[in-house]
């Protein structure tokens, strides 16, 4: 009978564990892995190379590369276990004395890209509040 009371007991204790709420998955999952990651770089250069006002510091650039080290610092700031393997935002943007205007419109092209990919407000703002850290590595380099 003893031995009945606590498994029951133990299976009761497991289950009430279950039922709470669980850890916020995340950001990397919420922007859907590394797939969804990917479909954000892809939209995001779609959206700056169209932007009148950012296309020309992206003209030089080596977009193959700025997609890859987009992807991985994407991946790496959202918790998605990745190493960013690329230069510092001072190094890339040290000389190109981005604007204000020039930054709220790269940030706009990303916000354009993630409403394009219909993902959530809230998860666009958690990676709007990472991001928005670097403002000071990239305007007036």
């Amino acid at each position: 009978m003893k031995k009945l009371l606590l498994i029951s007991l133990l299976l009761l204790f497991t289950s009430a564990c279950q039922s709470l709420s669980k850890p916020e998955d995340p950001l990397y999952v919420e922007l859907g892995g590394a797939e969804g990651v990917e479909r954000l770089a892809d939209q995001f250069i779609i959206e700056i190379t169209h932007d009148p006002l950012v296309r020309a510091h992206f003209e030089d650039s080596n977009m193959r590369r700025f997609r890859e080290k987009f992807i991985e610092h994407a991946c790496h700031l959202s918790g998605g276990g990745c190493d960013y393997t690329g230069d510092t935002m001072i190094d890339v943007h040290t000389g190109m004395d981005i604007s204000e205007a020039e930054f709220n419109a790269v940030v706009q092209n990303l916000i354009d890209a993630m409403d394009t990919l219909s993902i959530k407000t809230t998860t666009q703002n958690r990676l709007l509040a990472i991001l928005a850290k670097l403002r000071e590595e990239i305007i007036y380099r």
